[in-house]
């Protein structure tokens, strides 16, 4: 396992940034596609004839979370994001979304867009999904990174903090509760871009967001926790090359998993951002972008 250490650049605070400073340039296509039943939103870069990549959001998450990515990822690679099911703007049906209920609708993805076996960056969530499609169907997964990954270990006061802080966001969508969230999600003020922010509002005031948001929380409850956490033994059997990115202001929790999950999958390294929190990629896409792609490119 080998460990590199870097260190967030310093904003410029005199540009105006939304996530289409990212977009704009970058010929991508969004569109509705019919996954087992569940109307999945994706979004879709780069030439199909290129090596996939599929990018997978955390709870409560959605693909704009990869707008800074998109664009030098899709240069090398197909990349495909999507909401995942009772995420963001896909359907949200009336049951739980556990662990395999995520794998399936990934699975579903891969055939849909003819891939036989992809490159998985998730974050999170889609972190924790990412690991188990390695584990559960190792031939169809190429490289992993794996970035502030879930499905280790679960304390009770981190599972209680993100039910607390959901339940009152999707409650009350007002924009300082939304703050609360993303103050988890982004270290630094100004990485919290205000229409970043109102996408996640209007997800929240949807009327199937509030009615299924005890479905999207379940993996905050103990009992269902425990039964989708992947067991250390199985961690161990991860074949496929892989980066852990731990986000040095991230939550112990997170922190904590990063490193052990490296020391668990035989072929791992580890890629350290100091000054990042929950959301690496986005927060720090200048340190991301190209240790990603150097990763991805050996």
């Amino acid at each position: 396992m080998t460990e590199t250490v870097i260190s967030a650049p310093a904003a410029d605070t005199d540009e105006y940034r939304s996530i289409w400073s990212h977009l704009r340039e970058l010929e991508f296509r969004q569109g509705f596609v019919d996954i087992g039943g569940v109307r999945t939103r994706f979004v879709e870069a780069g030439s199909p004839d290129k090596p996939h990549a599929i990018l997978l959001h955390g709870t409560g998450g959605h693909w704009e979370t990869f707008a800074p990515n998109l664009g030098p990822l899709s240069e090398d690679y197909h990349c495909v994001a999507i909401d995942m099911v009772g995420n963001g703007f896909s359907d949200k049906p009336d049951y739980d979304y556990e662990i395999a209920v995520y794998v399936k609708q990934i699975l579903g993805v891969m055939e849909h867009f003819g891939m036989e076996k992809a490159h998985f960056i998730g974050m999170s969530l889609g972190a924790w999904v990412s690991a188990a499609i390695a584990v559960e169907h190792p031939k169809r997964v190429d490289k992993v990174i794996l970035m502030s990954p879930a499905g280790l270990i679960a304390t009770a006061s981190n599972m209680a903090r993100i039910r607390a802080e959901r339940t009152e966001a999707v409650n009350n969508p007002s924009w300082e509760s939304l703050h609360k969230v993303f103050a988890h999600l982004i270290a630094d003020e100004s990485n919290r871009l205000p229409d970043l922010i109102a996408l996640r509002q209007a997800i929240y005031r949807r009327d199937d967001t509030r009615t299924t948001i005890d479905h999207l929380l379940i993996l905050q409850e103990a009992e269902a926790r425990d039964r989708n956490l992947i067991p250390e033994e199985k961690w161990a059997t991860i074949a496929a090359p892989t980066m852990v990115v731990a986000s040095g202001k991230d939550d112990g929790e997170y922190q904590s998993t990063a490193h052990i999950v490296a020391g668990l999958i035989p072929n791992a390294e580890v890629f350290q951002m100091a000054a990042v929190r929950h959301w690496p990629h986005f927060e720090d896409p200048a340190a991301f972008n190209p240790a990603a792609l150097e990763f991805l490119r050996r």
